[in-house]
């Protein structure tokens, strides 16, 4: 029987009761046997200690096999703050360049997109998730004057822009959808990493001639989105792209609470972090309303990256028939139902 050591990294505001979601899906498996070590970073460990991860924490998480993680995010800490000291450098430190986002409108879900039934969007956005605008390089000068100057820098390497593009189309290959990958740029006003993108696209496309290509920017990709998602198969983009595209696809699929994550080391040298797209959401703390079912689904894809298909499968068609059937649901996608309730009926379907 297949064994696996997860990473717990709660987080912040409502990571730590969907987590609890999270593993208790994965515990109703019984094979394979998922095992948790819990780790308190978080913005109250950043109060308590003046640090988001302890000296050599990163060096211990090394070991496990994956990390699971709830969301980042303090109202009384400035957001950039939370990012470059906790999740940023997870992705950094674990090379973990890849970020897929799956959005997958579910049978019983209502999209906000009038004439859209399940499965008519399907799609998966490959973010670049090391570089890009979230380098992390620039400075301020001159502050709180009249002549203060602000400096941020994007970093785009062929070596992080071609690995990227190629790993978007072997996911096409792999999603045996549409295959066809869709590159993201605003190349018409960033004449130098935009460019050198869609350059780099065009070269990486050329060992994949049975896949279909399109090249768009990203006010036209976030126009089609909404007025065309069921066109588009893999969507690759930089990491501030991305991350706004994926915004767009989780609202667009019914709820910020159906959108799973996976930040992957494809060469699985490092752990890979699995989390939900929604973040801290602090409005929602407490309630008990908050939708697990992001959460849930990036179980099942860590479970999937970890050679689990079957156990993958299991969770996805668990949270597929509650949708369908049932009910059973948070407020977000039209229910009364609470967190701990859609993740026991989930548990209870899994567990068969």
């Amino acid at each position: 029987m297949s064994r696996y050591h997860i990473a717990v990294i709660a987080g912040d505001g409502v990571g730590p009761e969907v987590i609890a979601e999270g593993k208790k899906v994965l515990n109703a498996l019984g094979s394979p046997v998922v095992t948790f070590t819990d780790f308190p970073w978080s913005s109250n460990f950043y109060r308590q200690t003046g640090r988001f991860i302890p000296e050599g924490g990163l060096d211990e998480v090394k070991g496990f096999d994956a990390i699971f993680f709830g969301a980042v995010g303090d109202p009384d800490i400035q957001d950039h703050v939370t990012l470059n000291n906790l999740i940023l450098p997870i992705r950094r430190y674990f090379d973990q360049y890849a970020c897929v986002r799956p959005a997958y409108l579910f049978h019983g879900v209502r999209s906000p997109l009038a004439d859209r039934t399940g499965g008519d969007i399907d799609l998966t956005v490959i973010r670049e998730n090391t570089e890009g605008e979230y380098a992390d390089i620039g400075g301020r000068i001159y502050q709180h004057t009249g002549q203060e100057v602000a400096v941020q820098t994007a970093v785009f390497t062929r070596h992080g822009t071609e690995r990227i593009i190629r790993y978007a189309f072997e996911e096409a290959r792999r999603r045996k959808k549409k295959n066809k990958v869709t590159s993201i740029t605003k190349s018409n006003a960033q004449g130098y990493s935009m460019v050198f993108w869609d350059e780099v696209f065009k070269e990486v496309a050329r060992e994949y001639p049975d896949v279909r290509t399109e090249s768009l920017l990203i006010d036209a990709a976030s126009m089609d989105f909404v007025r065309r998602p069921q066109d588009f198969d893999v969507v690759v983009a930089s990491n501030l792209f991305g991350d706004i595209l994926t915004d767009l696809s989780a609202i667009i699929i019914g709820s910020m609470g159906l959108a799973p994550s996976a930040n992957l080391n494809p060469e699985r040298k490092a752990p890979s972090m699995f989390e939900p797209v929604h973040g801290s959401a602090f409005d929602l703390i407490g309630k008990g309303i908050v939708n697990p079912l992001a959460t849930i689904l990036a179980g099942a894809m860590m479970l999937d990256f970890l050679g689990e298909g079957a156990a993958c499968e299991r969770i996805y068609r668990a949270v597929a028939d509650n949708l369908r059937e049932t009910n059973l649901r948070t407020p977000d996608i039209g229910g009364s139902a609470s967190t701990s309730q859609v993740g026991d009926d989930i548990a209870r379907r899994v567990a068969g």
